[in-house]
C-alpha cells in the first residue's frame, strides 16, 4: 500500500472523521482510521460502533492495500505540516511510514480485518432536502434531547419522514421542540425513526449552510446521509417515541406577543439570581406588561419588566429559564407568541406568524 496526496487533501477529511473517534475505546482498533487504497483513490473510515463516517479522498495511488492508522496522531501530523506539503504514506511490514519533505514518521498499524464496518443497511426509503434546511431542522430542536435518560428513546432526535413534510422532534420530558420543513419522500404515510444523540451531533457538525441537496436514507436499523464526499451512517434507537402531538397545548386562551431579543436578554439577567438547582423564573402578565422575576435561597431577587401586547386576564406562571432561553435562541422571528393557559399547564412558544417551529415548556412551582 502506497499513496501520495497534499496536506490539505488529507487534513479536511481527517478533521471531518475524527468526531467519532473516542479518546478511550473498548477496542483499540476504534482509535484508528481504516485506510483503503484502490484505483479510484483513498477511502477513510472511522466508527464508534454507533456512528460510522466514511470519506472518499482523491490521491495518487502507487500501490493498493488496506490497513488502519492511529486517527488522532495522523491528524496531528497533518495539522503541523507546512501548507501545501506533499505527503507520501507507505505500508512497510507492520508499520506505516509517512514522508513529507525532510520529515519522516513511523506509525503503528492494526489489522484492517479487525475494523468493524457497516457494509449494507438493506432496503431504504429516501428523502432529499437542501443541506441548509436539514441543518436548520436539527439546530431548532437538538437541544431538547435528553441525556442519559433511562427512557432511552428520549436520548435522540425523532425524524419523521412524510409524503409532504419532514419533521424533527426532541423532548427530555420537561420540554419539547418541534420543527418542520416542506418536502418529503416517496412514502404513502409518515415514517418515524429515532437518531441517537451522537449521530445528531456529528451530522450537525458536518452540515454546512450551502444550497446543495443531501439525501437521507432510512433503513430498518440505520439512517445514512450523503454529504458530498462524506457519508454518515448511524444506528437507530429501537423504541417508540412519545405521541408528541398530545404534548402540544391546544386551546390556550392567554396569548401575548413580546420582542424576542428583549425577552431573551431579560431572562439572561434574571437567571443570575435564580435558584442554582432549579433555575426557575416567574412570569406575570397583566395589561401591557410582562414581569419576569427570580429569587434564591439567599433571599436575593431580580425582576425585569417588558412591554407586551396582551389583552387577557392577569396570569402568573413559573418556568425553567434555561428551557426558555434555548427556545428563544433557536428562533428567527423578531417577536414571539407565547400561549398560556394556567399555572398548571405547559406554555407554548413560536415565532410571530410562524408555527414551523414550536416549543413546549412544562410549568414550575416558584
Amino acid at each position: 500500500m502506497r499513496f501520495e496526496a497534499t496536506r490539505e487533501t488529507l487534513l479536511g477529511p481527517l478533521q471531518a472523521l475524527i468526531g467519532v473517534v473516542e479518546r478511550r475505546q473498548t477496542l483499540p482498533v476504534l482509535g484508528n482510521v481504516r485506510v483503503q487504497v484502490d484505483e479510484p483513490g483513498l477511502r477513510l473510515t472511522t466508527t464508534d460502533l454507533e456512528v460510522e463516517l466514511v470519506a472518499h479522498v482523491p490521491c495518487a495511488v502507487v500501490a493498493t492495500g488496506t490497513t488502519t492508522l492511529p486517527a488522532r496522531k495522523w491528524l496531528d501530523i497533518c495539522r503541523n505540516l507546512p501548507e501545501g506539503a506533499e505527503v507520501t504514506v507507505a505500508l512497510e511490514k507492520e508499520r506505516a511510514v509517512l514522508r513529507s519533505g525532510r520529515s519522516r514518521f513511523t506509525l503503528a498499524t492494526l489489522p484492517a480485518a479487525d475494523f468493524p464496518e457497516v457494509e449494507s443497511i438493506g432496503n431504504v426509503e429516501q428523502v432529499t432536502l437542501p443541506r441548509s434546511e436539514l441543518r436548520r431542522l436539527i439546530e431548532r430542536t437538538h437541544f431538547s434531547m435528553a441525556q442519559h435518560d433511562v427512557r432511552y428513546y428520549l436520548n435522540g432526535l425523532l425524524l419523521e419522514l412524510g409524503p409532504q413534510v419532514t419533521r424533527a422532534v426532541a423532548t427530555d420530558g420537561h420540554r419539547l421542540a418541534l420543527a418542520e420543513v416542506a418536502g418529503g419522500g416517496a412514502v404513502d404515510e409518515a415514517r418515524q425513526v429515532i437518531v441517537p444523540r451522537k449521530g445528531i451531533q456529528e451530522l450537525l457538525r458536518l452540515l454546512t449552510d450551502v444550497d446543495e441537496t443531501t439525501t437521507i436514507e432510512f433503513a430498518e436499523n440505520h439512517v445514512r446521509v450523503e454529504l458530498g464526499s462524506i457519508r454518515l451512517t448511524s444506528k437507530l434507537i429501537d423504541g417508540r417515541f412519545p405521541d408528541y402531538q398530545r404534548v402540544i397545548p391546544e386551546g390556550g386562551d392567554k396569548k401575548l406577543l413580546v420582542d424576542r431579543q428583549a425577552l431573551r436578554q431579560a431572562l439572561g439577567r434574571v437567571y443570575i439570581l435564580s435558584n442554582e438547582k432549579y433555575r426557575g423564573v416567574r412570569f406575570l402578565a397583566e395589561g401591557d406588561r410582562l414581569s419576569v422575576g427570580s429569587h434564591n435561597p439567599e433571599q436575593e431577587e431580580a425582576e425585569e419588566e417588558l412591554e407586551i401586547e396582551y389583552g387577557g386576564p392577569r396570569v402568573e406562571m413559573g418556568f425553567n429559564a434555561n428551557y426558555l432561553m434555548d427556545a428563544l435562541a433557536a428562533m428567527d422571528a423578531d417577536r414571539v407568541e407565547v400561549i398560556l393557559t394556567d399555572s398548571n399547564s405547559s406554555g407554548l412558544l413560536y415565532g410571530e406568524g410562524d408555527q414551523t417551529a414550536r416549543y413546549v415548556v412544562m410549568p414550575m412551582r416558584i
